[in-house]
């Protein structure tokens, strides 16, 4: 298997994880062999990692979650976190994820991370972790 069948695997994989394939266009001023980089990136990140099955989906998701925040990777982490979310991580997952992350990483890191996952969560219909008002107000 080549990195040709990795990026097909990739690609099948962000379909499942994001609702669409993540096919990354050339930016203005990016050289042509910019499409090498993003090619080998989808195919290891996504086809030759997320395809692995010792993990859950689930708790893969929590794991890329923590490591995007805990390098202070702001893009990645709002990806990761709309895996995660589409993964079926709930919301309040990611938040005791981020009280977790607040004392290995430190209080800054995950304050200042937390602000994306909640830019993020404003993005989301409401959740199915929040229960109807039971009076109908």
């Amino acid at each position: 298997m080549g990195i040709d069948d990795a990026y097909e695997r990739g690609l099948k994989a962000t379909e499942k994880l994001l609702g669409q394939r993540l096919e990354l266009p050339q930016r203005p001023g990016e050289p042509p062999s910019g499409a090498d980089f993003r090619k080998i990136a989808v195919a290891h990140t996504f086809g030759d990692s997320w395809t692995r099955t010792a993990l859950s989906q689930h708790d893969r998701a929590l794991v890329s979650v923590a490591i995007a925040a805990t390098l202070g990777a702001f893009e990645p982490l709002r990806g990761q976190l709309r895996i995660a979310l589409n993964s079926g991580v709930t919301k309040d997952e990611v938040v005791d994820l981020f009280i977790h992350l607040s004392v290995y990483a430190g209080a800054a890191r995950a304050f200042e991370t937390y602000q994306i996952a909640l830019e993020v969560f404003a993005e989301e219909s409401p959740s199915a972790d929040a229960r109807p008002d039971p009076a109908g107000s």
